[in-house]
């Protein structure tokens, strides 16, 4: 690994990867090990099994580390949104007399918004907007003058479980581990600075865990996270239809849900055996999955109301609809607001099923040269 490298553990519902790559020019990246693994997975806020998840990514890990020739030393572990409780403060500083603002007038400002919950560490605080005393507003105070200072900072806190099990693993492996909030890379990442500056909806639908969230300048104002996902929509398929599990995963890509074509039979060989279904009955079936999807959406934007946010588009990433065609318009009807799917802007990585590493390389990449403007709680 050269110096400008970062090794990161993307942690999904149903796999993982770990990435080994730098920031080239352009605002892409070069990598130089990418592994990727499935594994049980985790549900309501715990693995299916730690035992399988250390074996999975102690193997990942060698075969990363034998793609690039030597040892990873430090190790970018990203905190889904399962394990994660983001709450929302506004701290106030004041200061003796107006004084030019620093780096460490930043952190006490943070330190002094942090709470102490039960079973839970703070990971990271970032910040949406800074209020000065003369009521201006800024992304960034550093070095304006001002007799206080405000923040509206979303605070990350991570499950200790969560911690314990991953310390674990790589105890006595030499390797430093520092936690990165998957969430807030991907929406710092994947949702332009422009957008972010007033508000913006962005949905991650993984295959047993789907996160929504409010995201303003660097911050996530509010986060829901619910145990649904692909895995609901191919429980439809199996319960409905008596499908084995991997004619389930194979017709799921095939379905076409808004088109005229629908009616009829759709066939399926697999080792041998012919799967016959109705079309129309194929395709409610999948709908009904993603209603699952839908309600945890409605749900979240109820709580919105009060705010302007009637107009913004809810961005759609992940691996779990992404490749179900129609899958974008039903949500669309279904919560009543604009969706576009997003993803990462680089050749060969520009799928939704991408966007949760891609942006914890970005997140790292930027912690690594230090101009991530956040804080690190014991990172």
């Amino acid at each position: 690994m050269s110096r400008k490298s970062v090794a990161v553990l993307d942690i999904r519902s149903s796999k993982l990867s770990i990435v080994v790559g730098e920031r080239g020019v352009n605002n892409t990246f070069v990598f130089q090990a990418i592994k990727t693994s499935e594994y049980g997975g985790y549900y309501c806020g715990a693995f299916s099994d730690e035992n399988e998840l250390a074996e999975v990514i102690s193997s990942a890990l060698r075969d990363v580390e034998k793609m690039c020739g030597e040892k990873i030393r430090r190790l970018y572990v990203g905190v889904p949104g399962e394990f994660l409780d983001v709450r929302l403060a506004e701290p106030v500083t004041g200061f003796p007399k107006k004084k030019k603002i620093t780096d460490r007038d930043v952190e006490a400002l943070y330190e002094s918004g942090k709470e102490t919950l039960p079973d839970r560490t703070c990971l990271r605080a970032s910040c949406a907007v800074f209020t000065t005393a003369d009521k201006r507003v800024v992304v960034d105070p550093i070095g304006i003058m001002s007799a206080s200072l405000r923040g509206i900072v979303s605070y990350f806190y991570c499950s200790n479980y969560f911690l314990s099990v991953i310390d674990k693993i790589f105890a006595g492996s030499g390797i430093r581990l520092s936690y990165l909030p998957t969430p807030l890379a991907m929406s710092n990442y994947l949702i332009p600075s422009e957008t972010r500056d007033e508000y913006a909806f962005l949905l991650d639908v993984g295959d047993y865990s789907t996160t929504v969230m409010l995201v303003q300048g660097n911050a996530v104002l509010k986060q829901s996270t619910a145990p649904v996902g692909r895995a609901q929509i191919l429980v439809q398929l199996i319960e409905k239809f008596s499908f084995p599990y991997e004619v389930a995963v194979a017709l799921l890509p095939k379905t076409n849900l808004y088109t005229r074509a629908n009616a009829g039979k759709l066939e399926y060989f697999n080792k041998d055996i012919s799967y016959e279904v109705d079309i129309d009955s194929l395709v409610a079936a999948v709908k009904d999955g993603l209603d699952d999807i839908c309600e945890v959406v409605g749900s979240f934007m109820e709580d919105m109301q009060g705010r302007e946010l009637d107009y913004k588009p809810l961005y759609v990433t992940g691996e779990g609809i992404c490749d179900i065609r129609g899958a974008l318009e039903h949500v669309t009807k279904r919560v009543d607001r604009v969706c576009e799917f997003i993803a990462p802007n680089l050749p060969y990585y520009d799928k939704p099923s991408m966007s949760s590493f891609i942006s914890l390389v970005d997140m790292a990449c930027a912690e690594h040269r230090g101009g991530f403007f956040n804080h690190l709680f014991g990172g």
